[in-house]
């Protein structure tokens, strides 16, 4: 009885976050160590950095690959399966039906008003879960030279995966070979499992060749979902000619404004391209990459921190993990900020997220979309 308990708590939590889960990874990160940890506590502030830091070094959406470890923390291996199902669930359904508004009438209902208070309010989030996963992953000044260098090479461009993975090779440097010398060998280390898939040919469409589209591109897709259109753009509009690129901006619009992950941009493809099979398909195929290498991870997370020479290697990463976020909210600003109501919906969303704790993100975001609503006729 108690384990299905266990599997109904993980299904409404990450449910109840899919349905609010907006403004990219690092809001979708900061309410989960919100929900998980600091209000269920099912596992420590250290763990969950350490999964942060581990999940940005494999392929597929982080937040999304973040809910199955969660789901795992809490109910095994079927907790992760569960936990990722129902975080996806929400945005692959409102996707779906926008994709047929689309088709069918050639346009989608006017949702700009309340993203308007949204995106604001979902900041407030993001620098909440900063101050405190940084407050853990600060441990020496060295990790905090670290952690500068990276925000600095983030604003300047540099892909987030090779500042993370630079930061973690130093932190392997420093702390597990430099001040350690004798802590082992490099056997220690346990490295993480990353493949490609090959090119794949197509004449014509088919749900099968829609699936394993997708599936490599989710094999192969490092860091968020932001950096999907790339990959979307050279397989689907440049090499299979599927879509034109208007389609598929129009596409990743409908993925950026549902909430949840920003990969269910597969789910609105998929239906553009051959209707309800081709989203089922699309979206199978762009999702189920995540579940087999967080199925690989999970267990070799634990055994990285209680190795000397790799945890140096973590700590590093996980500090790595908490200056890209600082990155991506500084863009945020700039270009969520832009004029007096914004900006006053992201201070008093910031004043509840830190004067009232108790408060869940549910009513932060819920708050944030009413006054835009409200404010976008001023």
């Amino acid at each position: 009885m108690e384990s299905k308990n266990k599997y109904l708590e993980v299904v409404q939590v990450f449910f109840k976050l899919g349905l609010i889960a907006f403004g990219g990874p690092a809001a979708h990160i900061a309410m989960m160590e919100q929900e998980i940890v600091e209000k269920r506590k099912w596992m420590s502030r250290q763990h969950f950095l350490d999964l942060v830091g581990a999940t940005n070094l494999i392929p597929g959406p982080n937040s999304t690959e973040m809910t199955m470890h969660c789901g795992h923390e809490r109910a095994g291996w079927r907790g992760l399966f569960l936990a990722g199902a129902s975080f996806i669930l929400p945005a692959v359904v409102l996707t779906g039906l926008l994709a047929w508004l689309y088709v069918t009438y050639g346009e989608v209902p006017a949702v700009e008003p309340f993203l308007y208070g949204i995106k604001p309010a979902v900041i407030a989030i993001i620098i909440g879960a900063i101050l405190k996963l940084g407050k853990k992953a600060l441990k020496t000044w060295q990790l905090g030279v670290i952690g500068a260098a990276v925000i600095a090479a983030s604003l300047f461009g540099l892909n987030e995966v090779l500042a993370i993975l630079g930061a973690g090779v130093l932190g392997l440097l420093w702390f597990g070979i430099i001040q350690n010398p004798n802590n082992g060998n490099l056997k220690s280390f346990a490295p993480f499992l990353l493949f490609s898939l090959g090119n794949l040919s197509a004449e014509g469409i088919s749900t099968t060749k829609l699936f394993l589209v997708f599936l490599k591109i989710g094999a192969v897709l490092f860091g968020s979902g932001y950096v999907l259109v790339a990959y979307l753009d050279g397989e689907l509009v440049e090499k299979l000619g599927w879509l034109t690129r208007q389609e598929l901006l129009d596409a990743i619009a409908i993925g950026q404004f549902t909430p949840g992950p920003v990969l269910s941009t597969a789910t609105f493809i998929g239906y553009q391209v051959n209707g309800v099979w081709g989203a089922m398909a699309a979206t199978a195929g762009i999702f189920l990459p995540s579940f087999f290498f967080v199925l690989l991870l999970n267990p070799i997370v634990p055994k990285l921190r209680n190795s000397k020479l790799a945890a140096g290697f973590l700590d590093a990463v996980n500090i790595a993990a908490v200056g890209i976020m600082v990155a991506v909210t500084f863009n945020l600003c700039q270009n969520i900020l832009v004029d007096w109501k914004t900006a006053l919906i992201a201070v008093l969303s910031t004043i509840v997220t830190f004067k009232f704790k108790k408060v869940s993100a549910l009513w932060i975001v819920i708050g944030g979309a009413l006054l835009g609503f409200a404010l976008t006729f001023l």
